[in-house]
């Protein structure tokens, strides 16, 4: 069976499972689950973060779930030249985590880079996926139509190996995902699951707890990407931010409607109103009627501000401190070090390798 076949297969097992997850972290069993999530450095996070991912981790983490936060520093170069300017990146990554909730006393933010031992463990995983299987990956194809490179580096090629890793180093059950991550989260259980048939039972075969994040456009029309210039930035001032959601792009019908489908660009932003004032879309539409694009733009701005003004002043006041923060990713690093140690011992010993 090929992975795409898998995840055509599992994709309706894959949601029942994630229904039967979100019961069992509604009746307080959250602490049988050890998260691992994470994102690339390749610029500062936005407000579609904050909904898609941010405001999850920082829920299952006060449910009282085991979260481990990657900054996936290596994964920068998976379709990039160079790093850029990645030093800047991390530093402002862990001010949004921890503006955002993300508490270092509960949770572990780490590195790709300062754990090596987790990358050890890319090679035997590699022997465990055939090139077919990564070839037939239907993220990898995306992500591989989508690079910025002339050609393909072995490194994206290899990524859902890659990402296999970072969640067997820590032993992780659980993977908070969209559905075009199941594939990559597919690839882990197969690593798994070949490596426990192997060389004996070793590892959990995660599960995906599949996300029902909202899609908000970028202020350009385009998806919301760090790397383009249309978000919203997390540490953006409220003037910023006025003037950029002011800039940002309507139609000319003046009713203001919730209409994704016809009015991707106006539902956006409606949208974006929603979710800060914890509203329903149709009725934030509704409230603006014939206001057009002006009144429209004029509710999203302060919603958002008034939304993300104390995250903001908890990043100010963390960005004033960068010792303090590069302090926490040392921690991180350090425990999650512990942690993918102990794995590799353990893997070393299935595989006979203990000299």
């Amino acid at each position: 069976m090929t992975i795409s076949e898998t995840v055509s297969d599992s994709l309706a097992a894959a949601q029942r499972r994630s229904r039967q997850i979100e019961r069992e972290i509604a009746l307080g069993d959250a602490d049988a689950f050890r998260i691992l999530t994470g994102d690339r450095p390749t610029g500062h996070l936005h407000v579609g973060h904050y909904f898609g991912t941010l405001a999850n981790r920082v829920r299952l983490q006060d449910a009282g779930a085991e979260l481990f936060v990657l900054v996936a520093d290596y994964q920068v170069l998976t379709d990039r030249d160079s790093v850029g300017h990645l030093g800047e990146y991390v530093t402002s990554m862990v001010c949004d985590y921890l503006a955002a909730g993300v508490d270092p006393a509960k949770s572990v933010i780490f590195a790709h880079s300062a754990v090596p031992e987790l990358n050890q463990l890319l090679l035997p995983f590699l022997s465990l996926v055939s090139v077919g299987e990564l070839q037939r990956n239907p993220t990898v194809k995306a992500e591989t139509a989508r690079s910025r490179q002339s050609s393909v580096s072995g490194l994206m090629f290899c990524y859902p190996v890659h990402q296999a890793a970072d969640i067997l180093a820590v032993k992780a059950n659980l993977v908070p995902a969209g559905q075009d991550q199941l594939p990559h989260v597919e690839i882990t259980r197969l690593a798994a699951r070949r490596f426990n048939e192997r060389y004996g039972a070793t590892f959990p075969e995660p599960d995906t707890l599949l996300s029902s994040a909202p899609l908000l456009l970028g202020t350009d029309g385009g998806k919301m990407s760090k790397s383009r210039g249309n978000a919203i930035e997390l540490r953006a001032t409220a003037d910023e931010t006025a003037g950029l959601i002011k800039r940002a792009r309507t139609d000319t019908v003046r009713e203001i409607t919730y209409d994704p489908a016809n009015r991707p660009e106006v539902s956006s932003l409606v949208l974006l109103a929603a979710l800060c004032l914890d509203a329903d879309p149709v009725s934030v539409a509704a409230g603006i009627g014939s206001g057009g694009a002006a009144a429209l733009k004029r509710v999203v701005t302060e919603a958002v501000n008034e939304k993300f003004a104390p995250l903001r002043a908890r990043r100010a006041e963390l960005a004033r401190e960068p010792g303090y923060v590069r302090q926490v990713l040392r921690d991180g690093c350090e425990a999650a070090r512990s942690v993918a140690t102990a794995t590799l011992t353990e893997v070393r010993d299935a595989m006979s390798m203990r000299y």
